[in-house]
């Protein structure tokens, strides 16, 4: 029985790590530590800070552009909905 948790327990934990990890609270995070690491001495540094900063500001503009697509989706399935309502009963 301890056995059957502890599978269950784990193989819930996976997704739900992956969840996290992908939330923008995990990004925060990974961005944190990946500037803790990068902290040097040169010429280029402010560069790379930089680039890293203009990279994360494109994939969290990727990431908006398709939760807007999906809002989008979303939007034109619920007034589909309420435009006609019977239309969308099997058998009637």
């Amino acid at each position: 029985m301890w056995l059957f948790v502890v599978v269950l327990l784990v193989a819930l934990m996976i997704p739900i790590t992956a969840i996290l990890l992908d939330s923008p609270l995990g990004r925060s995070l990974a961005r944190r530590l990946e500037g803790q690491g990068g902290q040097g001495d040169g010429t280029g540094t402010g560069v790379r800070q930089l680039e890293h900063r203009v990279e994360a500001l494109e994939t969290d503009l990727e990431d908006l552009n398709r939760s807007i697509a999906g809002m989008r989706e979303e939007l034109q399935f619920v007034q589909r909905l309420l435009e006609d309502p019977g239309k969308r009963k099997p058998g009637h």
